[in-house]
């Protein structure tokens, strides 16, 4: 799209006049042309040779890649991401932790935003964007995509010079991720891709609490992290860090009175889905329908800053009547007036939790006040009762079989 909009700009500089504008232009969307030619006439002032410098300049910064801090060999790389985004408290207090100790070289690659409950999706057949980012002191970037992009992009040395960290941290993530959530949740998929790719991983919650919990509480929660941070360390440099896991880490709502660290297993535990309907007269405000993502709003503001400026309120109208115009017309393009149409949220509700009297599983030392460090894996461990039971349960079915 860049290019075409290099194109483009070139030819109105050759012809000027607007009167004199071609029939391939005029083929083009009047609103794309009229924001084209204002972005021009605020540029009439600059002169060519100023406008070929910057056009010039512009591709050499394309091309040319991004300038990484000097590595200090003697100190392990880190890689830390997250699924809350950039702008993400817990983020920025881990990260700050991590460089002040000094004893490690801290890269960031997260997603640009909320991405929490995207569980291990990835990105295919479009372009991800990575913009340098300065995060709690790391440099690093932030991805237009999930916390499994960010960690795959990270280790593929497309990237960053090195290819793989000694250690990836996805977290400090507002929310516990136990039970179920594991597989909701994006702070863990981070985790596990660095796994997946061979390279030992941590994920961390910090388990928020409404009208409780305080962003100071972040920092809380760094502070716990850091033991265990260097420990595994230290382990991996022992080559005696597990290496048939990755480990998920909840810290309770008050870090700091916590009573210490407790070795758990992944319960049944998840929040009840509740669907709301949302009226379909309006769209409810501050929120847009998910397939608008990455449509032709975010195409045609690709398309420059000036003639973005110069068109934005005329091309949201815009969308808005074509989006009306595209909800109005069936799947064969013909006018369907008996097509029904309804929108819905989705919300977690809290559920009551299961009683049972097992303290090793992970929401009940969370909500006892443990840190729970639960061990995770590809592929789940099944207890021995009920491998015997399905194979039971297989010979009864298929006598003749072994």
């Amino acid at each position: 799209m860049i290019l075409k909009v290099r194109f483009f700009f070139s030819f109105f500089q050759i012809s000027q006049i607007p009167n004199s504008i071609s029939p391939t232009l005029k083929m083009m969307p009047p609103g794309l042309v009229s924001n084209l030619q204002e972005a021009l006439l605020n540029r009439k002032g600059a002169s060519q040779p100023q406008q070929q410098e910057q056009e010039e300049e512009s591709k050499n910064n394309a091309e040319e890649p991004v300038v990484e801090p000097e590595i200090d060999p003697s100190k392990p790389i880190l890689l830390v991401t997250n699924g809350d985004g950039v702008d993400s408290p817990g983020l920025t207090h881990l990260v700050d932790a991590l460089v002040r100790q000094g004893l490690y070289n801290v890269h960031v690659c997260v997603p640009q935003s909320d991405k929490s409950v995207s569980g291990h999706s990835v990105t295919l057949r479009e372009t991800v964007e990575a913009c340098s980012a300065n995060v709690g002191g790391a440099t690093g970037f932030e991805i237009s995509g999930t916390p499994a992009d960010c960690v795959s992009l990270a280790l593929s040395g497309a990237l960053f010079s090195w290819s793989k960290p000694v250690l990836v941290i996805s977290g400090i993530n507002r929310g516990s991720s136990c039970g179920h959530h594991m597989f909701y949740s994006g702070v863990i998929a981070g985790a596990r891709e660095a796994f997946l790719c061979g390279v030992p991983s941590l994920s961390i919650s910090l388990n928020w609490k409404k009208d409780e919990s305080q962003e100071t509480d972040f920092k809380d929660a760094a502070a716990v992290s850091l033991p265990l941070i260097t420990a595994a360390i230290r382990d991996i440099e022992k080559e005696t860090f597990p290496k048939s896991c990755f480990l998920n880490i909840e810290i309770p709502s008050s870090p700091l009175s916590n009573k210490g660290f407790k070795l758990t297993k992944q319960s049944m535990w998840r929040s009840t889905p509740n669907w709301l309907a949302v009226s379909t007269s309006r769209y409810p405000a501050g929120h847009f329908l998910a397939n608008q993502q990455g449509g032709f709003g975010l195409q045609f503001a690709q398309l420059g800053r000036d003639a973005s400026a110069a068109g934005a309120a005329r091309r949201l109208t815009t969308q808005k009547k074509n989006l009306e115009i595209v909800e109005s017309i069936g799947a064969a393009g013909k006018p369907d007036s008996n097509r029904v149409k309804k929108y819905f949220r989705l919300e977690f509700l809290e559920k009551q939790q299961e009683d049972t009297d097992d303290d090793d599983l992970d929401y009940r030392a969370l909500e006892s006040g443990y840190v729970a460090v639960t061990p995770l894996s590809l592929s789940p461990n099944i207890e021995t009762d009920i491998q015997t039971a399905a194979s039971d349960w297989i010979s009864a079915l298929l006598p003749g079989e072994q």
